[in-house]
């Protein structure tokens, strides 16, 4: 299957990036020190069962739907330290990746994730802002965090699974490690063959290598630091192994929306 991140950016090159803001001023803003993640967290609890995320129950759930209009009014440059506004980012990511499947969308096709990541807009802080920006033109550059890649979801079986709680700036370290070796250690996404020395790594690793890379001088090295056998991690580490990238499934990652929950 064609690099679907090609046609993004062929795309891209004939219409003209976006302009992504960096500031923002919403009417009738909340202020920071008020603003808090808790309709999130709390809808994501109730309506996320071990990844699978049940999308009929969130059309109707008025703390998601509550959450979405707090995203408009707050202006996520104001917010005191980098890890909340690294919290900020990923939570509105996955709540827009959410949004996106309400509203009809879907990556399951090739022309469909073009609509899903990049011609349907979300607002943060009154100005529009698209899935593909979010994370190529803010979260990736501004943060340079690899395992942001296992916090944000884009409501796919190949995905990291979507937590049932929100990210927060006073445990965003913990969490985002707990998500990183949650996806790598799960044999569905990511898996080893010792005898043959092959890496089956997810396509994400194919996707984005120099974040992983330059944070860890190698793809392997960067995974091995996550792998809870320690053994397996001291082999990846010391013996050449070849890697070979998965095929991703881009198929739900849940209850359709139009089910009864």
């Amino acid at each position: 299957m064609k690099n679907w991140i090609i046609l993004s950016i062929a795309i891209l090159n004939l219409i003209g990036c976006s302009s992504v803001p960096k500031t923002f001023s919403p009417q009738q803003p909340i202020q920071p020190s008020s603003f808090t993640h808790h309709n999130f967290d709390q809808s994501l609890q109730q309506n996320i069962n071990d990844g699978v995320v049940n999308y009929p129950a969130l059309a109707s759930d008025q703390q998601f739907s509550s959450y979405l209009i707090e995203l408009q009014h707050l202006a996520p440059q104001q917010l005191p330290t980098p890890n909340h506004r690294l919290a900020f980012w990923i939570n509105a990511y996955n709540a827009f990746a959410i949004k996106g499947i309400l509203n009809g969308l879907s990556p399951s096709s090739f022309s469909g994730r073009y609509t899903y990541f990049i011609s349907q807009d979300y607002l943060v802080g009154g100005e529009p802002i698209n899935l593909y920006d979010l994370e190529r033109e803010i979260l990736i550059p501004d943060f340079q965090e690899p395992r942001i890649h296992f916090a944000i979801v884009c409501a796919s079986q190949s995905c990291p699974k979507l937590q049932p709680w929100a990210y927060t700036a006073e445990n965003i370290d913990q969490q985002l490690t707990l998500s990183a070796k949650e996806f790598i250690n799960d044999p569905s996404r990511n898996h080893f063959d010792q005898k043959k020395k092959i890496a089956y790594l997810s396509k994400i690793f194919d996707w984005f290598p120099e974040d992983f890379i330059n944070h860890s001088g190698s793809l392997l090295n960067y995974v091995a630091q996550f792998v809870t056998d320690q053994k397996l991690a001291e082999d990846l580490r010391h013996t050449p192994y070849t890697i070979e990238f998965l095929e991703y499934d881009w198929n739900l990652n849940g209850l359709p929306p139009h089910q009864e929950s």
